[in-house]
């Protein structure tokens, strides 16, 4: 019985000290691949909060003081130029025309007898004068009275989409008082803000572009169907942000964007001897994106970088690491701080071109 005891035991440590034995021969073994970050000419897409813009949006108002006679439209209707939207009780200017109407019809009777009577030397000519200057002034005033009455009937100035109408039916109305806005939403611009260097690399590096096309993120994460152009830079950059306010225009046919709405910009933003690293390289703490960093004794540390931009499968990096640095590619996971590892060394180069296969 005690032989069988002893054998077992014996037979138990044997396999623990196999299992321990192949455990350890599997932790040496164990490699990393490692890498370089790598200095490029490319490009990357940023993204920029734009608020997005009518081509023509204006606030109609009332020019004259009176009551609300009629509404022709309703909110959200799409209107013609021309389109009659609003009128004012008009009785009153229509008294003053006709007052102004009577006036000149007298006067131009009074020229008439002033012309009779001068021709006969009977009144000098500088009656006649008073005359024809009396007519030019009654003219003037039907003149203004037309268009005192012609302000009594709002008309849409443009083709575009009437907004909100605060005012009901038989509201009195003051001069000047808001009925409604009317957006022209058949193109929109996106108004955005580009940081200085951007600013710098966009305008030097203009040449070296096919086009300057943008796209639009929409609100629920969608990409507009239609692609914008930047056209206008403004002159002067903003002294407490630094940065300095692009626009783009974008056709609107299906009259999906509105006055008002937000979206972001996504821009093609080109790099010159920029440094990048593979995402897969990096880990992230509290928002900070670290890599480890392999020294010449083999023994990882953990660096924090600053990403400047996104590739597909690629970070731009500001700052903290070169080109000379070596940083583990893969088992970011796996190591901790200044663990001595076992690598194998992938030029960056073969790292990128596996990136766009395994992409493709």
């Amino acid at each position: 019985m005690k032989k069988i005891i002893v054998f077992t035991g014996l037979m138990a440590l044997v396999c623990l000290t196999s299992c321990t034995s192949k455990k350890e021969e599997k932790e040496e073994v164990e490699k990393f691949t490692v890498t370089n970050p790598v200095r490029i000419d490319t490009s990357f897409t940023k993204e920029y909060v734009s608020q997005i813009r009518s081509v023509r949006n204006i606030e109609l108002r009332a020019q004259e003081k009176g009551f609300l006679q009629n509404i022709y439209v309703d909110e959200g209707q799409f209107v013609k130029k021309g389109q009659l939207l609003f009128k004012i009780m008009p009785n009153m200017y229509q008294a003053e025309l006709l007052k102004a109407q009577s006036e000149q019809k007298s006067a131009e009777i009074e020229l008439q007898n002033s012309k009779l009577l001068a021709d006969k030397n009977i009144v000098s000519k500088n009656e006649l004068s008073v005359a024809q200057a009396k007519l030019q002034s009654a003219k003037a005033e039907v003149s203004l009275a037309k268009l005192h009455l012609s302000f009594t009937e709002i008309r849409a100035p443009f083709d575009g989409t009437i907004d909100r109408i605060p005012l009901k039916l038989g509201s009195l109305i003051d001069e000047g008082e808001l009925l409604t806005s009317l957006s022209d939403n058949s193109q929109m611009f996106a108004y955005f803000n580009v940081s200085e260097p951007e600013y710098i690399s966009y305008e030097t590096n203009i040449k070296d572009r096919a086009d300057n096309k943008v796209n639009l993120v929409l609100a629920n994460g969608d990409i507009f169907k239609e692609k914008g152009n930047v056209e206008v830079i403004e002159s002067e950059f903003n002294n407490e942000t630094g940065n300095i306010a692009f626009r783009a225009r974008f056709p609107n046919s299906g009259k999906l964007l509105r006055n008002g709405e937000t979206g972001q910009v996504q821009m093609n933003v080109p790099l010159k001897n920029a440094i990048v690293i593979p995402q897969k390289a990096t880990y992230e703490i509290q928002d900070k994106k670290y890599v480890f960093v392999v020294g010449k004794d083999s023994k990882v540390s953990s660096r924090e970088i600053t990403i400047t931009g996104e590739i597909p499968d690629l970070y731009v990096i500001k700052s903290g690491i070169t080109e000379n640095d070596r940083i583990l590619l893969e088992g970011v996971q796996k190591v901790k701080e200044n663990d001595k590892i076992k690598f194998d060394y992938e030029s960056p180069k073969e790292v990128i071109n596996h990136l766009r296969l395994k992409a493709e």
